[in-house]
Parts: structure tokens; C-alpha cells; sequence
């Protein structure tokens, strides 16, 4: 059992195939846990797996993008799967592009885009519905120095108004 307070930043440290993923994906509802449950702000996650979903932005360890989609189309397209009106994405969508850094990079192809740029993208999808917590799986794997001194400047940013979950294996 454990406990995370809002504006927390919680690393899930371990080797690969210690649980950090399952536990993550029990938390988000893409996976039902075996026993026991898990309350996100006193919302089950076994009876009410929508309204907790509702309150995450989840970015998993594979980051899956649609590689023939503009930045701003991808990232309005997963403002509708998240149920926002169009008028909810345009006024979220500056506010992650600023944050995540992709102003000049909203109508380029994510085919185009460097593993850390795509990774920045898969970020500002887990922000854009404005999530009280945010998850995220592996969040460096594959980047390089630089990349990863970024990303992770830009979680503690991102930590200091959300919850924040991550995993990592270093």
C-alpha cells in the first residue's frame, strides 16, 4: 500500500519486470488488478475505471503516435477521445505546446520529428485534457543526455502544479 499526495513527483524504481508497468496500468484502468483496489481521489478504480481515468494523463512506456498526423491533429484527436469540446482543445493546445516546447513544431508531421520531439508530444497528449495526475512510463528510455536532462526539467516544472507518477529502471 502506498499513499501519493497531490503535487507530489513519485518515482517507481526498479529492474525490468518488477511491476513498475502492471502497477501503472492498474492505476489507469487498462488493466484490472488481481486483488485488492486502487482509490484515485477516493474514486475506485475497480467500480468507477472512467471517472478516475477522467482525472489522468497517461503517457506509456511504447509512447504510440500516429506517425502520418500533424502535431496539432494528433493532439486535438486526443483531446476528443478525452471528451473536450473543440473549444476546451484550442485553449489547452497553447498552453501544452508552450509548455512541452512544440510551438514551432505544430504542423509538422510527428513522422518527422526526432524521438525526443516525439516524446514531448506524447506529453503535451498526457496534458491535454488538463489531468489533476499524470503518468509516465519510462518517460527517457531511448533519448539521449541532453534529451533527458530536458524531459526531466520539464516534469519537475509539470510537478509543481500536478501529481506526478513515473517509472524508471536507472
Amino acid at each position: 500500500s502506498f499513499e501519493i499526495k497531490k503535487g507530489e513527483i513519485v518515482g517507481l524504481l526498479g529492474p525490468n519486470g518488477a511491476g513498475k508497468t502492471t502497477t501503472m496500468k492498474i492505476i489507469t484502468g487498462f488493466m484490472p488488478p488481481s486483488a485488492g483496489d486502487v482509490l484515485v481521489g477516493n474514486v475506485s478504480v475497480t467500480e468507477d475505471s472512467l471517472n478516475v481515468r477522467k482525472k489522468i494523463g497517461y503517457l506509456p512506456e511504447n509512447n504510440p503516435l500516429y506517425q502520418d498526423m500533424l502535431v496539432s491533429e494528433y493532439l486535438t484527436f486526443a483531446g476528443r477521445m478525452h471528451g473536450m469540446s473543440y473549444s476546451q482543445i484550442k485553449e489547452n493546445l497553447k498552453k501544452v505546446l508552450k509548455e512541452c516546447a512544440l510551438e514551432d513544431r505544430v504542423n509538422q508531421s510527428i513522422g518527422n520529428l526526432s524521438k525526443g520531439l516525439r516524446q514531448r508530444v506524447g506529453l503535451a497528449q498526457a496534458l491535454i485534457s488538463d489531468p489533476e495526475i499524470l503518468i509516465l512510463d519510462e518517460p527517457t528510455e531511448g533519448l539521449d543526455p541532453n534529451q533527458i536532462v530536458e524531459i526531466r526539467e520539464l516534469i519537475k516544472k509539470i510537478g509543481a502544479e500536478k501529481t506526478v507518477i513515473l517509472s524508471s529502471h536507472i
